[in-house]
């Protein structure tokens, strides 16, 4: 039987959630007095209501948002060394061992070769769980089979081949996205990232700028593919920021574009908001040229 302390210990999905949110607000995506909606955060991490809502109140434990009788949960101002909290959680699911690994890889916290051994000590989870896991990843080109034995991780956009062939694929699908007969934007998520971005755009120092944007970017990018109400456009935007994430380097624009970036980005928005989509394709294609201009390319 499970003592006390074990069963009000969080489920791994409600913890994964709970340090997903921590990370945004502390990259400056919800800004202090935002409000964090169960039913939006439901849909954009694709879960329930259940572990959102148990996840707001790991947060609140910790300071980083407080709730209001009858209104919800708002972000509180920070402290100048806020960090993002750790908690102990039961076992991890297939779900939340392929976020953590990918997290894992581009801190550098992997190698570029391991074998099932490795992975199966360091996260203490089932077999099946890595398994199932491991195939998610190989399908995503996220992780190759080595020959023999083992798995690794290919540096595909480290290569400058690939980031031209990722950034002609990434024009022709989110451009396309933004003419889908289904597209539906979402007024009160076009306004919350405006926001993000205005607050970021403030930012006065470079590498918490740096943290923020990658984060925000790539936000950003999956809300328009969301958008599109077609699974394949924002799987593949998905996975194209995941193989971002995972390159060390080449891919991340230099420190002056962010700056330009956002504004770029605010100006799609913008002609999201006033439904003039095809200019807003017309602004994504130039923003993705600009951007792979500036990784040196």
């Amino acid at each position: 039987m499970l003592d006390h302390a074990q069963a009000l210990r969080p489920t791994a999905l409600q913890v994964d959630l709970a340090r997903r949110i921590a990370r945004e607000i502390l990259a400056g995506a919800h800004v202090a007095g935002t409000h964090l909606s169960e039913e939006l955060l439901a849909r954009q991490y694709q879960v329930s209501r259940t572990p959102v809502r148990a996840a707001l109140k790991l947060l609140a434990t910790q300071d980083l948002i407080s709730y209001r009788q009858n209104s919800g949960y708002f972000v509180c101002e920070l402290a100048e060394n806020a960090q993002a909290p750790e908690w102990q959680s039961q076992g991890l699911t297939s779900d939340e061992l392929y976020r953590v690994m990918i997290e894992d890889r581009a801190n550098r916290q992997l190698p570029d070769s391991l074998t099932d051994r490795d992975l199966l000590q360091r996260y203490a989870v089932t077999r099946s769980v890595l398994a199932k896991t491991l195939v998610r990843l190989s399908a995503e080109a996220l992780i190759e089979k080595r020959k023999g034995h083992g798995w690794r991780f290919p540096n595909s956009l480290e290569d400058a081949q690939a980031r031209a062939e990722s950034f002609r694929f990434r024009s022709a699908v989110e451009c396309a996205g933004l003419l889908e007969p289904d597209f539906r934007a979402d007024p009160a998520a076009l306004a919350r990232m405006r926001a993000s971005h205005q607050a970021l755009a403030e930012e006065s120092d470079p590498e918490a700028m740096a943290q923020g944007f990658f984060a925000l970017n790539a936000e950003f990018h999956e809300m328009l593919a969301r958008f599109s109400g077609n699974r394949f456009v924002l799987q593949t935007v998905q996975q194209q920021n995941q193989l971002r994430r995972l390159a060390t380097h080449g891919t991340r624009v230099q420190a002056p574009r962010y700056a330009a970036s956002i504004q770029e980005h605010l100006q799609i928005i913008q002609a999201v908001t006033d439904n003039e989509l095809e200019w807003a394709a017309a602004l994504m294609r130039q923003h993705l040229r600009l951007d792979y201009k500036a990784t040196g390319a």
